[in-house]
């Protein structure tokens, strides 16, 4: 058939992508599309953000998301990881952005540099580095001159960087599309005219840059020509560019959502997210890029928020550890080939509306040469039957179909005919049980350095947390001492410690003896601690521990958000009458010490030979350090940590560190699903399709298979509010079970991934099959020989294709009015 012909095309067109490599390319638009060479194009991108892998596994990343037929990769640049310290730069391991660019280049795909360099991301202080706050004078993402000259700096030396290695597209590279600043227009009335002369500074000095590519600035209605205004969110079909000599451009399709400590799991469904696709380039889209693609890891301290968990998954195509998540993956890949077999007539087509009415319209693409049609159903509950150039269609609600010759449908976003990979956690094949582990441990040494008062600096204020540790730390030690003689008023009084704090953890110390810790609840870094202490005559010193839980990086003046201890701290007593005595200790003399002892120390490498305890191992005992070596988990397959039964801290593997964990923050009970199904019709947003209600935020870390050695490995722990590390085990991911339900006249691919095979196919049906993955029952119908012919394609075998037809599975004896389906469950 002609379309199946253009899709074949479309995909070997993109294999040829690196052959045109060395050759300049002309990269411009026009009010339909993006132009390559002076060819209107559709452009499929997937957002991959380099410092959320490793560099080994981004030729892999970028190769599924080639495979699931994207022709583009977007990656934001991360301003504070490579300039952590002013004028000293860091691009190596998965910091080095031009090893991630030329390995997109390698696979003959496209790039767009989002450069920024703020970045919002859900990354720590919004990809600003901390020291920019603490310049004086400086004003962040408005027209001063201290933050410009900055910027500037920044951005110069980036594009300079890929001029040099010549991956602007102008010169022969991937780079087709760079971004300045970033969904600046949903803040900019905050800034006032200043905000206006900074967003025509930013175009001009981009432009100033001369790369030879377009610019774009997402969410910016007033973009300042020739910048491209996009659009970010779940969905952008009703998206107008302000400019009418700009392409319809979609920067961030939301494919599912971040998590937050004490958040629930967010997921949305392959149904929802390819009708958004596909309404997009039924309304004249021409260039769209799934944010994210790939979501990753939120390794180190990267995570922002605050409260962003160290996942970051996304519920993306390719999952938090580069497995493909099935459905959606398969679904939007068959999207995808279409939609690349039907460019010519999507962006030179003439284009035609018709209106059923009921939320159903149809709109026809049309050249002398073919025509292409989408037929759309926005009603969120009815499905809807109309005819349309003389046949008769049934578009299920909140659908489109797309006909690529306007007589058959060959793609509808509600109808999934890809298998649903059933993701499973197997035993560490290396480690029998967790208590396989042997522990070692040591405090963090408080007693005799800050529970004694003992920092590296004073003044007689509360200091601003960024200010004083320059993010080099969550933690920030607060002390002080108090005098009370027997005159004092409070002396022998009820009295309570209260403290007004914007960090978003507190551990109170009095005279050497912990009285409490409290944290902030989710989305939120302002709360006052209360606990009743015991004063004693004379000196009283009192010891406040600050950790941050990653800085905000979104909002207006996010940057100018407080953190840490500012005030008021006060220690009050209750007299008669419920009258109240308040010493204010906030103009008091405070010393200050920077992080912990064992941060400074680096007992996470394993190069440290500090001691360490092996007998009296504690648990739930705070401030503890904790170490144990391991063997890599067999296989290939990703490797998490299940550090269930531990608090709060920082986890390192072989020195690196594999982000903060939390496990003790549940989930809040209510607002799940009572089903594991979620209903894809109306639209979508974060609070829809929730899981994990009741549970760990996080449970499970990454540790991927580059940071292991064959031999022996080390981790360590430090847990801040206490917990039992006996529970540690480690697993790999895999795909437990393969399962198809789809209609027929669809063939059905299984696979298992990582080079497992097929070892049992647990169910299979053809007719009218009943029930879901895990779930399937028989129906009223059935084709006999089904079961055994799927085995025998099946079983053994890495993957497998099923034509789900009467000719390959047998006659269904099924009545004329049922519709048959092809369901299936493989065992891998």
């Amino acid at each position: 058939m002609e379309w199946s012909r253009r899709i074949l095309f479309s995909v070997m067109c993109l294999g040829f992508v690196s052959c045109f490599s060395a050759l300049a390319t002309n990269v411009s638009y026009d009010g339909r599309a993006i132009k390559i060479n002076g060819e209107r194009r559709v452009f499929l991108s997937g957002s991959i953000h380099y410092p959320r892998s490793t560099e080994e596994m981004w030729p892999e990343l970028i190769r599924k998301a080639k495979e699931g037929g994207l022709d583009t990769i977007e990656t934001y640049v991360f301003w504070n990881i490579h300039e952590p310290i002013r004028r000293q730069y860091d691009f190596t391991g998965n910091k080095d952005i031009i090893r991630f660019l030329k390995t997109v280049q390698d696979a003959g795909l496209y790039a767009v540099l989002r450069i920024g360099p703020y970045v919002c991301a859900e990354w720590n202080y919004g990809g600003f580095p901390v020291w920019l706050h603490n310049m004086p004078g400086i004003e962040l993402r408005t027209m001063n001159t201290v933050y410009t000259n900055e910027m500037q700096n920044f951005t110069t030396l980036i594009v300079d960087m890929v001029k040099k290695e010549k991956l602007f597209a102008s010169q022969g590279g991937p780079v087709i599309i760079a971004q300045i600043e970033n969904e600046y227009g949903n803040m900019i009335s905050n800034y006032g005219d200043a905000g206006k002369q900074y967003l025509n500074w930013c175009a001009n000095m981009a432009e100033s840059l001369n790369i030879g590519v377009p610019w774009i600035m997402c969410q910016q209605s007033d973009a300042p020509p020739p910048m491209i205004n996009t659009c970010n969110g779940w969905y952008c079909d009703d998206f107008t560019p302000t400019n009418p000599n700009t392409p319809k451009m979609w920067t961030e399709n939301w494919t599912g959502w971040f998590k937050n400590w004490g958040g629930k799991d967010p997921h949305r469904t392959a149904e929802d997210l390819s009708y958004s696709v596909a309404r997009f380039f039924q309304t004249g889209g021409t260039f769209q890029n799934y944010y994210m693609y790939h979501g990753g890891t939120n390794f180190g301290r990267v995570a922002g928020g605050p409260y962003i968990t160290t996942t970051y998954d996304y519920d993306a195509p390719l999952d938090e550890f580069g497995n493909l998540n099935q459905p959606k993956w398969g679904h939007l890949k068959e999207l995808h080939l279409l939609l690349k077999s039907m460019e010519k007539v999507l962006t030179y087509g003439d284009v035609n509306t018709i209106v059923f009415g009921n939320s159903v319209n149809a709109t026809v693409y049309n050249t002398s040469e073919t025509s292409s049609c989408f037929i759309g159903n926005a009603n969120q509950t009815s499905d809807a039957t109309i005819t349309f150039q003389g046949t008769q269609y049934t578009i299920p609600a909140w659908s489109v179909s797309i006909l690529p010759d306007c007589k058959k449908e060959v793609y509808n976003t509600a109808k999934v005919n890809v298998q649903t990979s059933i993701m499973v956690k197997k035993p560490n094949g290396a480690e029998d049980e967790p208590s396989s582990l042997s522990w070692e441990w040591r405090p963090e040494d408080v007693r005799d350095t800050t529970l004694q008062g003992k920092g590296t600096f004073a003044v007689n204020q509360l200091l601003e947390q960024k200010q004083a540790t320059n993010d080099a730390t969550d933690y920030l030690w607060y002390m002080t001492t108090v005098n009370i003689d027997k005159q004092d008023p409070i002396f022998g009084l009820d009295t309570t410690l209260k403290v007004n704090t914007t960090g978003h953890v507190l551990h109170a110390f009095v005279n050497g003896k912990h009285v409490g810790s409290q944290w902030a609840k989710i989305g939120g870094s302002n709360f006052v601690f209360e606990q009743k202490v015991k004063v004693n005559s004379g000196k009283n010193l009192i010891v406040l521990l600050s950790a941050t839980v990653g800085l905000k990086n979104y909002g207006p003046f996010f940057d100018t958000a407080p953190t840490g201890i500012l005030g008021a701290v006060e220690l009050v007593a209750k007299i008669q009458n419920d009258e109240t005595i308040i010493k204010n200790l906030s103009s008091y003399k405070w010393t200050y010490k920077v992080g912990l002892n064992g941060e400074e120390r680096q007992l996470y490498d394993v190069q440290s030979h500090k001691k360490w305890y092996t007998e009296d191992l504690p648990i739930n005992r705070m401030m503890t350090w904790y170490k144990t070596s391991f063997k890599a988990p067999l296989g290939t397959e990703p490797v998490v940590v299940d550090l269930q039964g531990l608090g709060k801290g920082h986890a390192w593997v072989n020195g690196q560190s594999i982000g903060r964990y939390w496990p003790s923050f549940l989930a809040d009970e209510d607002g799940c699903s009572i089903d594991s199904q979620c209903d894809y019709r109306g639209p979508y947003s974060d609070s829809k399709c929730v899981t994990n209600c009741g549970k760990p935020s996080q449970r499970y870390y990454h540790v991927p298979r580059s940071f292991l050695h064959d031999d022996e490995n080390t981790l360590v722990l430090f847990d801040e509010i206490g917990g039992n590390p006996s529970f540690i085990n480690f697993k790999t991911i895999t795909v437990g079970s393969a399962c198809g339900n789809v209609h027929e006249g669809k063939t059905l691919e299984l696979s298992c991934q990582g080079g497992r095979t097929i070892s049992e196919i647990r169910f299979a049906s053809f007719g009218d099959a009943q029930g879901t993955c895990g779930a399937f029952e028989k129906g009223t119908c059935e084709a006999s020989i089904a079961l055994s012919v799927i085995k025998q394609a099946c079983v053994g075998k890495e993957s497998c294709t099923i034509d789900a037809s009467e000719a390959n599975l047998g006659s269904s004896n099924c009545g004329s009015g049922i519709t048959k389906r092809l369901a299936v469950e493989a065992i891998c």
